[in-house]
């Protein structure tokens, strides 16, 4: 007699398939596949740029702490001033309004952390109050749609405030000292779009370019119609008036231009991609303007009319899954923070960090590789600052080893993760050590709180996947 099927939806069928899709997500945490391909180096454009502006922002707070001898508040201002590493890329109008809202969102958290601190709360209520943190950063930085090193920064403020705050008057120094270095990001990011206002807009028609040309490659049609419907909203966004609106109407009809060759493509005709693809080169070189179409007289379809910041933010706060991903963050958090305090550790709330970062991903498969990429690039990091607080650094080594490093990290943030953590893991450990006596030993303590931190971090993440979430397997059949 043959045996029946689990019914799905009798409760007992639901929960074996349930089970058996996170069985087989905890699986692909530990295959061998996932762990290569999670030390792929993948391609990208545009990264010096942002990186040295980055870097000369939190250069610029680090000479002027050092010559007003505020050497002890230099740590929050640099925070404060990698507000500039979120919202790269983006016009002048959404970089205002995005990195305005992380500095205040950094401020406050380093005022929340401060404010924690003078508390004297036990371990296990810090770790539930900064989970809550962690879930209200990632809501924030999601809805908000804004890019960048992620929520988990704002953690990082807050738990920076935990480990040096003592009296009120401190939260008051920390907090102006990250609104000061909120305000020299802010610069940073918008002072090259005081002379290259259609820069934004540039690149994202040079990648829309890119996404045309890929189809010659046999990539799928939908990327290019995708990456051409952002770069009009980016243009959109770019509106500009005098000798610039001429540059502004080329690029609207370059990308209607290129819709129309994927359109043509999709029907079966090559022949129009190379005439539109050749202007990508062009697009990419740092220049003001540039003469696509020789006539003035060229028709350009209406664009997009952008849906407004805060419309967007209040929209993406009540979605559903923004809501829902921030949750599992949460509870990841408070998980790896609570087992880091039961096991004795000094550092639980590194714990909470390590699995906010891990599970920053938009699937299991991206958390999972997060998760590894965080580990390894940790304990490679941890090493490097060991080796550097041995090194009994002075003020000013400090600052061009943690400038250097930062730089790195904005460098290889879209290549590889691991590269990533590398860099930011000795930089961090270095920043903390301006405001507070450490030795190398902390360098073990950061590898073991993310170490658990992105072991909870990858269970919460494969109890809690959706049954819809199926990227990590290797073919889209059922379990």
């Amino acid at each position: 007699m043959p045996t029946a099927t689990p019914d799905l939806q009798h409760p007992t069928g639901a929960t074996s398939t349930r089970l058996r899709h996170c069985g087989g997500a905890l699986a692909h945490s530990v295959s061998a596949a996932t762990w290569r391909r999670a030390l792929a180096v993948r391609p990208a454009d545009a990264t010096v740029a942002v990186s040295m502006r980055v870097g000369a922002a939190a250069a610029v707070v680090f000479v002027g702490c050092g010559l007003l001898d505020l050497r002890q508040y230099a740590g929050f201002a640099v925070l404060g001033a990698l507000a500039s590493a979120f919202a790269r890329h983006e016009p002048m109008v959404r970089v205002a309004a995005k990195v305005t809202l992380v500095g205040v969102l950094l401020v406050a958290f380093v005022g929340g952390g401060g404010l924690l601190a003078l508390a004297h709360a036990p371990i296990w209520a810090q770790v539930a109050l900064m989970a809550v943190g962690a879930a209200v950063a990632a809501v924030s930085v999601t809805a908000f749609r804004i890019t960048g090193p992620g929520p988990v920064i704002l953690v990082f403020a807050a738990t920076a405030a935990v480990g040096y705050v003592t009296a009120f008057g401190d939260v008051v120094r920390a907090c102006l000292a990250a609104a000061i270095g909120a305000a020299v990001g802010l610069l940073a990011q918008v002072a090259p779009l005081l002379v290259l206002p259609l820069g934004p807009a540039r690149l994202a028609v040079a990648r829309a370019l890119s996404a045309v040309a890929a189809l010659e490659r046999g990539h799928a049609v939908e990327p290019a119609r995708a990456a051409i419907a952002l770069a009009r909203e980016k243009v959109a966004l770019s509106g500009v008036r005098g000798h610039d609106s001429r540059h502004h109407r080329d690029l609207v009809a370059l990308l209607d231009e290129a819709q129309g060759a994927v359109d043509a493509w999709a029907a079966g005709d090559p022949t129009r991609l190379l005439e539109v693809v050749r202007h990508e080169a062009e697009l990419r070189k740092i220049k003001r303007r540039s003469v696509i179409f020789d006539s003035d007289d060229i028709e350009v379809s209406e664009l997009p009319r952008p849906e407004g910041f805060v419309a967007t933010g209040l929209s993406g706060a009540r979605s559903r899954v923004v809501l829902g991903n921030a949750a599992r963050i949460g509870l990841a958090a408070a998980c790896a923070g609570w087992f880091a305090a039961a096991a004795g550790l000094d550092h639980p709330l590194w714990a909470s960090m390590g699995a906010m970062a891990a599970m920053q991903g938009v699937s299991y498969a991206v958390t999972v590789q997060r998760a590894i990429q965080r580990l390894l690039g940790n304990v490679a990091g941890a090493v490097i600052a060991a080796l550097l607080i041995a090194a009994g650094l002075g003020y000013w080594p400090t600052v061009v080893a943690i400038v250097v490093l930062q730089v790195s990290a904005e460098l290889t943030a879209t290549r590889n993760y691991a590269l990533t953590s590398l860099s930011v893991t000795p930089m961090a450990l270095l920043m903390v050590g301006l405001g507070v006596h450490i030795s190398p030993e902390i360098g073990v303590s950061r590898i073991v709180d993310t170490l658990i931190g992105v072991m909870v971090g990858v269970v919460v993440a494969a109890v809690t996947i959706s049954h819809s979430d199926r990227q990590h397997l290797p073919t889209a059949t059922a379990i």
